[in-house]
């Protein structure tokens, strides 16, 4: 992979109108028309450890071939079936989560736990509730180590930048319930396919996901016994956001709309009413069940949803989509992501409508921040949260190594306080500087900064082996990145005496906390 080019002055309005074209597609080459960003080696750098988990060289080398507009539009084509690269494809294939489907992975560990309660003995108990537990962990690390494996050393890095941000936009949190097994399959059937595509159609993906439904307890939710969680987080959390303008009688009346919606581990058909057979829905673990939904109009945001099973929950999340609020907020929030705490108005106004032009299609919101000056520009620091942190150390100091080992990335990602799937509450992790850049948490980077830069032995060797990791080269990486650090930093490095103390002085340095 390569690093962005830096962009030469181009005014603002300009960018942004050529971005806005730039949605049309090019005659020849099969890649849409992209206006001409020049940039620098520095700039270009900045711009590829934004738009992904961090600059590698060939991901320099890419866009140095074709330009930053053609890079871009490229990385908005993403396919999210196509394979990693053999090596890493063949790893993820022989995971357990890659094996069957969910559904029957689910019920084969509910049978675990169902015995744990009818065992003739305690062992017997003991035995199954532990087998459960252990399918549930499982399930749960190798999740992780697929999520890992895409974002190091996938070529497609907006599809994995983009699959984490909505993973952290539609929170669900692994210890819940056995949302564990969910986790695979949440990502890979809600998130990743519109990652890339359309936000309404992820948004009524997770709202039928039964992670999600699992996770806010909307499984829970009948005509005669109303929980509000999910509608409460659907409009606080997942659209309009918190100063959206709805009320709580707009939740409450989402919440009517929400009954029914649920899960279904049992393979055995659901006993329906032969009035509502008609209207039950089944898909895997999904179900709507007619019999625990209010028929009831409901009044929503000013308008009137008429009474009549599944079908209203879409025309409410089409109403939802659709308010400028919805947009301001998921727009301001992609834009604090990639580029700054505090993103330049214009540009989170120019996303905000893109979104309300074209029903919230992703691109069409990200190419007046993708292409905006300040993306490539050091005038907008970005802080790096824990996650970008590792991973942009990782593909800079060993991108021809293959990982092998995921299990110590995860206990680190979880003592810097930003576990895979461990935000208990449904607003994920922040993403402002203030949540990471405590003296406890630099000082945990310097001392995993130490382990890295001596070579991260335990990442790239089988566990249980103690064989000694040699020193990746690291002089196209010095070639790279020295001219882009700040002259204190530089003075730092050159005192350094072996590739171990550079590359941990590097990965300790205040230019590499931040992108």
């Amino acid at each position: 992979m390569s690093l962005p080019t830096a962009s030469v002055p181009i005014p603002r309005r300009a960018l942004l109108l050529g971005a806005t074209a730039s949605a049309a597609l090019a005659a020849c080459g099969g890649l849409p028309s992209a206006p001409d960003v020049p940039m620098d080696a520095t700039q270009r750098q900045r711009a590829a450890n934004r738009i992904g988990w961090g600059a590698t060289q060939s991901q320099l080398d890419e866009i140095d071939r074709l330009g930053w507009g053609r890079y871009v539009e490229r990385q908005f084509k993403a396919d999210p079936k196509a394979p990693m690269p053999a090596p890493i494809q063949a790893r993820i294939d022989a995971l357990g989560i890659s094996q069957g489907d969910v559904a029957s992975r689910v019920w084969a560990a509910e049978s675990f736990r169902r015995n744990g309660d009818k065992g003739a003995t305690e062992e017997e108990r003991a035995a199954a509730r532990k087998a459960y537990q252990e399918a549930q962990g499982l399930a749960a690390r190798e999740t992780g180590e697929r999520q890992l494996l895409r974002e190091l050393y996938g070529e497609q890095q907006l599809l994995e930048h983009l699959s984490w941000f909505w993973f952290n936009h539609f929170n669900v949190h692994q210890g819940k319930r056995d949302i564990r097994l969910l986790l695979a399959d949440y990502q890979d059937r809600a998130l990743r396919p519109q990652a890339l595509g359309s936000f309404r159609r992820m948004l009524g993906a997770v709202a039928r996901h039964p992670a999600m439904l699992r996770y806010l307890d909307n499984d829970q939710n009948a005509v005669r016994a109303i929980n509000e969680n999910y509608a409460r987080e659907l409009l606080e959390l997942h659209t309009m956001g918190v100063d959206g303008g709805y009320t709580q009688r707009d939740v409450q009346e989402l919440a009517r709309v929400l009954t029914g919606f649920g899960v279904r581990v049992d393979p055995d058909p659901a006993k329906v009413a032969p009035r509502f057979e008609r209207l039950y829905q089944r898909d895997g673990l999904f179900e709507f069940h007619p019999g625990r939904h209010d028929f009831g109009d409901k009044q929503l945001l000013g308008h009137t949803i008429k009474g009549r099973g599944a079908d209203e929950l879409d025309e409410v999340l089409d109403l939802l989509t659709a308010q400028p609020a919805t947009a301001r907020f998921v727009c301001r929030k992609l834009a604090v992501f990639f580029l700054s705490d505090q993103p330049p108005q214009p540009v989170v106004d120019a996303m905000t409508a893109a979104f309300l032009r074209t029903k919230g299609d992703v691109p069409a919101t990200l190419r007046p921040l993708l292409y905006a000056p300040q993306f490539a520009s050091a005038e907008s620091p970005k802080f790096k949260d824990p996650h970008h942190y590792l991973l942009s150390s990782l593909r800079a100091g060993f991108e021809r190594r293959e990982l092998q080992n995921a299990q110590p990335l995860q206990n680190w990602l979880r003592r810097l306080g930003q576990g895979l799937y461990d935000k208990q509450t449904p607003d994920g992790y922040p993403m402002t500087a203030d949540a990471w850049n405590s003296p406890g948490q630099m000082t945990l980077r310097f001392e995993i900064a130490r382990q890295m830069g001596s070579g991260a032995a335990p990442l790239y060797r089988p566990d249980g082996v103690t064989t000694p990791v040699p020193m990746p080269d690291l002089s196209p990486l010095r070639t790279r990145i020295e001219p882009t650090l700040a002259t204190t930093t530089m003075a730092a490095l050159s005192q350094t005496t072996s590739p171990q103390q550079w590359l941990t002085l590097l990965f300790s340095s205040p230019d590499f906390m931040y992108r």
